[in-house]
């Protein structure tokens, strides 16, 4: 009977040790293994739903794939590679399809014509010269080409021509992500990021917002035609003192503005629910603080951090906070990513 009693003294003693952290195994890591213990039925169907969500929204956007294996620049790499591209002079609008124009003549106004579309094939029909080739022209190309038309068919010599764009339709650019008002807009001339995010509606700061990526497309419609990612830096552009960030836009550009992922802390804490990630090098012991800190009966040194990896593998670590917080082992705190779960589950005792 007292070898029982000392031997259950021992079992005590052993886990009162482990459980304030006195050991070296303060965090150790595991893989998903079914059902996780400690948790009642709802904070596993919360945890559930968290896996779906950020399953649905990898499958629908597709757009961090693209990110990740595309080309990515800063601003400055891109415009060191492309100096033109921020020079309106060499950017200059060129028209396309369905665009409309206004053309007066200054020689002949009965020659004038306003909104003139150029047909689905880049033509469009202009008295005396029929139809004329426009796509891909610029509106001072298309000014001199009229009035060398004129001229060659002797009809006005010299003429003085003006071509304005009075309705643009041929081109389009896109804004996703934490802004306002997503979608797809037609694309005018010598318009810049701050232009596309004003016709947007503006940045839904509450969703996030702090960054900003253009995914363009290079040569576009030829065989040449590939992706970047330029990125730029958007509290910079908005405060005014990142001028560069605010890049002309081009045709096909995507304009996104990630929304700030999130952390999620289920289980026994005061404050469970979704935390937005915007601060870098957030550690497991300042979440928790971030929500009201450890319920009354919260098994503190069996804290998980389910890290949803990919499709396969959820990687699962083990944190003994206690041991982080109480014995002075700060240097193993460990470092929360976006979308972690962490799951603080009920005491046994």
């Amino acid at each position: 009977m007292k070898l029982a009693l000392s031997q259950f003294i021992v079992i005590v003693l052993l886990f009162f040790i482990s459980a304030c952290g006195t050991g070296e195994n303060v965090v150790h890591i595991t893989v998903s293994e079914g059902k996780l213990e400690g948790l009642k039925e709802s904070e596993l169907a919360r945890l559930a739903e968290i896996k779906e969500a950020k399953k649905s929204d990898e499958r629908d956007s597709g757009l961090k794939t693209v990110i990740q294996h595309t080309p990515n620049y800063t601003i400055v790499e891109y415009l060191a590679l492309h100096p033109d591209a921020n020079n309106p002079t060499a950017q200059d609008y060129r028209v396309g399809g369905y665009d409309v124009l206004d053309i007066i003549v200054y020689e002949e106004p009965d020659l004038s014509r306003e909104k003139v579309r150029i047909s689905a094939d880049g033509y469009l029909s202009f008295p005396l010269i029929n139809r004329l080739k426009v796509d891909g022209l610029a509106t001072s190309e298309i000014e001199s080409l009229i009035s060398f038309k004129l001229a060659d068919g002797r009809f006005v010599l010299d003429a003085h021509v003006s071509v304005t764009v009075s309705d643009y339709k041929s081109k389009q650019f896109m804004v996703l992500g934490s802004i306002k008002a997503p979608g797809s807009y037609p694309l005018q001339a010598r318009e810049r990021v701050l232009d596309a995010i004003s016709r947007a509606g503006g940045i839904d700061f509450e969703q996030g917002g702090k960054q900003g990526m253009i995914i363009r497309t290079e040569y576009p419609n030829t065989d040449y035609e590939k992706k970047v990612v330029i990125r730029i830096n958007i509290p910079g552009l908005l405060k005014g003192g990142d001028q560069l960030s605010n890049l002309l836009l081009s045709e096909k550009d995507l304009l996104y503005i990630p929304k700030a992922e999130n952390f999620y802390i289920i289980g026994q804490v005061k404050k469970p629910g979704s935390y937005l990630y915007q601060e870098k090098d957030i550690t497991i012991v300042e979440a928790i603080s971030m929500a009201g800190g450890f319920t009354r009966i919260a098994a503190r040194n069996r804290t998980r951090i389910i890290r949803m990896e990919n499709d396969d593998m959820e990687k699962i670590i083990h944190v003994k906070v206690d041991a982080i917080t109480k014995a002075g082992k700060k240097g193993q705190d460990v470092s929360i990513l976006p979308g972690d779960v962490i799951v603080v589950p009920e005491s046994l005792f």
